[in-house]
């Protein structure tokens, strides 16, 4: 069932970005480091100590006009010039309501040298900051990263 979701997402998302040949003195990007990092630095983004830091070694994984989704939730991923300052800001405001979080690596796929989809279950605790309720919850993600130029230019993230 997961391979034929992965086809079938491969099939209906959009490629929007095309890869460029890199300068013949610019070594290309080992994605599948690319996506431990991305990994890494996006799981210190939710854990309970989080702070503006954090969130900035994240952020500079990202290009300026990055797009976003993340289905059911958000479904315009659109690039637009304060992409990554839409982001600083949704993501401020959730920075350090988690009082336990896990997350774990599960896969990671590379496609040539412009995406990267990664797969990884995750689990936290803490307090909504709207309404000050508790919230708990466990899930698997899949985030598709469309890369240009070292950067992430696209998020797309599914839940199982």
């Amino acid at each position: 069932m997961k391979k034929w979701l992965l086809i079938i997402l491969l099939l209906v998302i959009p490629t929007s970005v095309i890869a460029h040949d890199s300068e013949p003195n610019q070594p290309s990007i080992n994605l599948k480091a690319f996506a431990q990092q991305y990994f890494d630095t996006m799981v210190a983004t939710q854990a309970p100590n989080a702070t503006e830091q954090e969130l900035e070694r994240f952020l500079a994984l990202l290009t300026d006009d990055v797009g976003h989704s993340h289905l059911p939730y958000v479904i315009d991923d659109s690039r637009l010039p304060d992409g990554k300052q839409a982001m600083r800001k949704g993501m401020m405001f959730y920075l350090g309501v988690h009082t336990e979080y896990n997350a774990e690596l599960i896969d990671v796929f590379v496609f040539n040298d412009s995406a990267i989809a990664i797969r990884y279950k995750k689990s936290a605790k803490g307090i909504h900051p709207q309404n000050n309720q508790p919230i708990a919850y466990t899930e698997t993600m899949m985030e598709v990263l469309e890369i240009e130029e070292g950067k992430v230019a696209v998020i797309r993230k599914y839940h199982e």
